[in-house]
């Protein structure tokens, strides 16, 4: 994985997994987030990704960190949180 990609996943763990409200997102009960929202929220504060992107970052992750929805329109951390979310 390239230096970017490298980057956007250690960002995309710390909201995802310790921090939504840092860039003012919240998770529903099952750690899951909008990836529009989060796209959006993410550049607001300066990190600038695109969807193909976050795509990529799912995709190469060894340890599968992360997990988007069935209908593609949500992502959630796999594994780790600091914040109280039911994975099922």
């Amino acid at each position: 994985m390239e230096k970017k990609h490298i980057r956007i996943s250690r960002f995309l763990s710390y909201v995802l997994r310790h921090r939504p409200d840092a860039v003012n997102l919240a998770l529903d009960a099952n750690g899951w987030v909008d990836i529009d929202a989060l796209l959006a929220a993410s550049a607001a504060h300066g990190r600038m990704f695109g969807r193909a992107d976050l795509d990529l970052v799912v995709a190469q992750d060894e340890k599968r960190r992360y997990a988007i929805s069935e209908d593609g329109r949500r992502i959630r951390a796999s594994q780790g949180h600091s914040v109280p979310i039911d994975l099922g």
